[in-house]
């Protein structure tokens, strides 16, 4: 017996007998891209039982977040301290954590399972509107970790890997509503708004991939929208973004998270000229994002992909546009393709040029590259037409200009691949054994307050969340700066608790200026003080606190 159905094109074809069928179903591109997503999946699988990259005070905010959610004595909707940060990564993490207690690879374990779903999710949206061996090809790309790609893959510090996931979806969402391929439009309609709220939710910076992602829905089913689906769509996206719509309507003024994120984007002072923003965001944000720099940042040979990026944009935009009006007239499902290309190279250009006018990219563009790793979503699109240039090169189906364009394509695919596994190597050749130092030294820091005391102490921000997650809230840590000041304290429960202490310690890095200034205030107390070190770190214990600011 055969059956109908559509292609990918909207065409219809006949199967094979479905015993057949089943037994092709996955065919040789798609069985090399599973055995590439299984060997990226599994190399991030041991840095997630290592802990590599390094946790730090950022990551365990959310982790205590999720001990608290777990526990039932919070549920917060924002991080603590920053009402706009979704905290969805903890309440992922929150049932795991709840079975086995705070640990960094339980921490992170949602993170593993949301990289597989988001190659999964990649590689059928690449076979949909581009080629099955492309898609191949995309997921070995996106296989490779240099740390700058794993940091934003693996540890839990809001929005990266689930809004990424989500846009995915949500495309595939709208491909195959034009195409004819879902069966339950209403529904799917429904989801599409679900994910849309949770994203936004998440993390603020997808909202220009949320837009061409809804302005694809538009084109697909417009007509559908318009009855059941249009209100299924707008209660999913309600349900979705119920935690956050809640939370600026209780919120006092100026509290919101609106506000909160108006105030912190206008806080960096002077504003940089564009040539530094350009340079910054472009030239060193965008290869630092794709895993062509080691997370130091890039060496002037290893810039060259951010200074081709906005031509490929331009020239992938441009081959979508052509390729779309020579289908014109055709059937929506032919034409889909070329719109949902369209939309991840808008979704890219709209994403650069807000990181760009933030003056952030020009002050620091190696610590805020992270803000550009959405961009893995577009990389596919870029790389699309120099893919179909070098295939017909290779096949001998195009002139002289065409074999030299072919050969230039061939050429830029090779060195990015190339480029992008020798910073693979390098990590896992010498950032995993410096990680892994800094590591132990926290967790030693850990172990000593844990068994000996103190259980209330100062330290500055890099210390503190960490130490109370790696000891189980054993320890209590409040935040001061080098002048032993209050600092970034996010949960103020624990600044409270470690006040009220009798007889507080105090965490510094050995040699620091927060231990000279620390040994300056204790004055002639200093030599009758105990102190014990743990690491790079020096634990003083003095017999009355010092607490400069009262």
């Amino acid at each position: 017996m055969k059956h109908s159905g559509r292609d990918d094109d909207g065409g219809v074809v006949v199967s094979q007998p479905v015993q057949h069928r089943r037994r092709r179903r996955l065919d040789r591109p798609a069985l090399v891209a599973l055995l590439l997503g299984l060997a990226g999946v599994g190399y991030r699988l041991v840095l997630t039982l290592i802990t590599v990259p390094v946790s730090n005070s950022d990551e365990a905010t959310f982790g205590l977040a999720a001990l608290h959610i777990a526990q039932g004595r919070s549920h917060p909707v924002f991080l603590y301290g920053q009402r706009y940060m979704g905290m969805l990564e903890s309440y992922l993490a929150a049932p795991l954590i709840a079975l086995s207690g705070p640990s960094w690879p339980v921490l992170r374990l949602p993170m593993l399972v949301l990289y597989a779903i988001f190659l999964y999710l990649i590689h059928r949206l690449m076979r949909r509107i581009c080629s099955p061996w492309f898609a191949t090809f995309v997921v070995g790309l996106l296989a490779l970790g240099p740390e700058r790609v794993v940091r934003d893959q693996l540890t839990v510090v809001g929005g990266r890997a689930e809004v990424k996931a989500a846009v995915l979806l949500m495309l595939l969402i709208a491909v195959g509503l034009a195409t004819g391929t879902i069966r339950r439009r209403r529904l799917a309609v429904g989801l599409f708004g679900l994910l849309a709220g949770l994203a936004l939710w998440s993390d603020w910076l997808i909202v220009p991939y949320l837009a061409v992602a809804g302005l694809l829905l538009l084109y697909a089913a417009r007509r559908h929208l318009l009855g059941w689906a249009g209100v299924l769509l707008v209660v999913g996206f309600a349900v979705g973004a119920a935690p956050m719509i809640w939370d600026n309507l209780v919120a006092p003024p100026g509290e919101d998270s609106l506000s909160v994120f108006r105030e912190i984007s206008t806080r960096a002072g002077p504003s940089p000229p564009w040539s530094q923003r350009l340079q910054g965001g472009v030239l060193e944000g965008v290869p630092l994002a794709n895993g062509l720099c080691p997370i130091g940042g890039c060496t002037p040979s290893q810039r060259w992909f951010g200074a081709i990026y906005p031509l490929l944009l331009v020239v992938s935009a441009a081959f979508t546009v052509i390729a779309y009006r020579r289908t014109a007239g055709g059937p929506r499902a032919v034409r889909i393709r070329w719109v949902a290309h369209l939309a991840l190279v808008l979704g890219a250009v709209l994403t650069l040029l807000s990181y760009v006018r933030s003056p952030l990219s020009a002050t620091d563009p190696i610590a805020n590259a992270r803000y550009l790793s959405v961009l893995q979503l577009s990389l596919p699109t870029v790389l699309w037409p120099l893919w179909l240039a070098a295939e017909a090169c290779w096949r001998g189906t195009v002139g002289a200009l065409g074999r030299f364009t072919g050969a230039v394509a061939t050429g830029v695919l090779a060195g990015l691949a190339a480029a992008m596994l020798v910073v693979t190597v390098q990590f896992a050749a010498t950032g995993l054994a410096a990680s892994r130092v800094e590591e132990r030294e926290a967790r030693e820091l850990a172990a000593t307050l844990r068994a000996d005391g103190p259980r209330e102490v100062y330290a500055d921000y890099w210390v503190c969340n960490r130490l109370v997650f790696n000891t189980d809230e054993d320890v209590i840590c409040g935040v001061v700066d080098a002048n032993l000041m209050p600092g970034q304290n996010r949960y103020p429960p624990y600044w409270r608790q470690v006040g009220r202490a009798d007889r507080p310690g105090y965490v510094v890095v050995a040699g620091s200026p927060a231990e000279r200034h620390l040994r300056g205030l204790l004055g002639d107390r200093v030599e009758t003080t105990p102190v014990r070190d743990a690491g790079r770190y020096r634990i003083y214990h003095p017999a009355t606190p010092v607490r400069p600011w009262r």
